[in-house]
Order: structure tokens, then C-alpha cells, then sequence
């Protein structure tokens, strides 16, 4: 190979290296993002409205990374338990080790499927969805296979963005007449 063609090889090279370090730096920083939507949705006070009282056995549905499963083990206690649900493994597993840092002891990770979270059944205080509704593929399924890890008198709760309040979130959101026809429809 001759000169030219080694100088062109490492300007390729040192191209897709700089390409590379832009793609790396436009990933999302998971904490700022989490910091951004407890800003908007803070946990203590949506926890307050929807009423989560310390000893509840509670479950999320579509936990992720724990964004809220972390202060709602708080909330709940020693005396509680949350089940984080998702059917995202590596998030759970990213769940899994945050706890375990944190020292969250009463948080238990449970893999599930697009239309079973696969909770215990009729164990629980309270089912919850935050701004997870609008990705689920078979939402009417999926709450059909919630209710029977609810207690009787148990509640879901469904938190979703409201595009009118947040239009730069619309695709993030179900509109309300839309879930309750589902939910209706779930049973």
C-alpha cells in the first residue's frame, strides 16, 4: 500500500472515531432524564395522590431502571414490598443492582411478558402504570392479567403525561377516553 492510501485508511479511521464520540455524547444521561421527569411527575407527591401508605404490597408495571420503584420501597417500608414488573431484562437487571447499591431490600424484580406481568396472585394493594400505558402492544390483555394480583378493593392506577398540559409529549401519552374504554373493556 502506498502513502496515500495509509493517510486515506487513518483519516477514514479518525472520521468514524469522531463520529462514534458524537453518537456517545448525544445518549441520553440516564439520571438527568430520570432528575427531568421527577421534576414534573414528583414521586412524593403523586405518591400522596394515589394514596400508597407505608406496609402496602404494591407493583409496577413497566418499572424500567426503578425511577419510581426506588421511592416507593421508601414510602412502603420494611413492612411493604414493591414488585418492579417489565419485560425490559437488562433494565431489571440495572434495577436489580440499584437496589443492592442503595441498600433497597424490599424491592423484588419479576420478568414478564407483553400481555402477563406475571404477579403474585391477590397480593396486592395497588397495581401502577407511570407514563408506561402508551407503549404497551395489547393493553386490554395485559390488565386483564393485573387484576387477579390485585386484593380484593385493590386499585390500578394509570399515570400517563397530558398532551394538553405537555404538547411536546403527545406522542407520550393515551388520551383519557382511550384508557377508560380499554380498562372497561379489560374487566
Amino acid at each position: 500500500m502506498n502513502r496515500f492510501g495509509c493517510i486515506a485508511i487513518a483519516l477514514i479511521v479518525l472520521f468514524v472515531f469522531a463520529l462514534s464520540i458524537t453518537a456517545c455524547s448525544q445518549i441520553r444521561d440516564p439520571d438527568a432524564w430520570e432528575a427531568r421527569h421527577n421534576a414534573v411527575q414528583p414521586p412524593g407527591e403523586v405518591m400522596d395522590a394515589i394514596g400508597v401508605e407505608p406496609g402496602w404490597v404494591i407493583a409496577e408495571v413497566g418499572a424500567g431502571r426503578g425511577r419510581y420503584v426506588v421511592h416507593m420501597a421508601e414510602r412502603v417500608g420494611d413492612a411493604g414490598k414493591v414488585y418492579a414488573n417489565d419485560i425490559d431484562e437488562d433494565a431489571l437487571d440495572y434495577l436489580e443492582r440499584r437496589c443492592e447499591r442503595d441498600g433497597i431490600s424490599n424491592v423484588v424484580t419479576i420478568l414478564g411478558e407483553v400481555t402477563d406481568p406475571m404477579l403474585p396472585g391477590g397480593a396486592l394493594d395497588m397495581v401502577y402504570m407511570i407514563n408506561t400505558y402508551h407503549h404497551l402492544e395489547q393493553p386490554v390483555e395485559l390488565m386483564r392479567n393485573i387484576a387477579p394480583g390485585l386484593k380484593p378493593g385493590g386499585l390500578l392506577v394509570i399515570i400517563e403525561h397530558d398532551a394538553a398540559k405537555l404538547p411536546d409529549e403527545e406522542e407520550h401519552t393515551t388520551p383519557q377516553d382511550e384508557l377508560l374504554k380499554e380498562a372497561w373493556e379489560a374487566g
